[in-house]
């Protein structure tokens, strides 16, 4: 069984707490990716989405140079490089989560996508599982 390590993206753009909403913004722009992870001495801090700069920033009239702190989401789920990719697709499937961090003795080495995923022969129906339980609205 594959592990997660197989499949991630290893070669992880990030930004730090002293970056601004407009710094992140254009990173995701020009690296055309919808997060970003947050990391401080290569410890992830948190992560901020495009829709964190929206919901978060825009939404409540905050500049482009608020602080990615006060924007980002700091209650992350992760996951160990050593994790099977099957226990990542239920993980993104059960928290309706498209991007897991991978992290190892608190460091960040790596982030797995749904796309990580679906490009795996043997994970396309765990990758289109994972998507359509994120797809779905969360039950209350």
């Amino acid at each position: 069984m594959k592990s997660v390590r197989d499949v991630m993206s290893t070669n992880v753009e990030y930004c730090t707490p002293v970056d601004n909403a407009f710094e992140v913004a254009t990173k995701m722009k020009d690296l055309n990716v919808g997060a970003i992870p947050i990391v401080e001495n290569g410890n992830l801090l948190g992560m901020i989405t495009d829709r964190d700069l929206v919901v978060r920033g825009i939404a409540e009239k905050r500049s482009g140079s608020n602080a990615v702190t006060n924007l980002m989401s700091q209650e992350l789920i992760t996951v160990s490089p050593t994790s099977s990719v099957h226990e990542a697709a239920q993980i993104m499937a059960e928290k309706q989560i498209r991007r897991l961090p991978v992290v190892e003795n608190g460091q960040l080495v790596g982030i797995v996508s749904l796309g990580d995923l679906a490009v795996e022969n043997d994970s396309d129906q765990k990758a289109g599982y994972a998507l359509s339980e994120i797809s779905e609205p969360p039950q209350m």
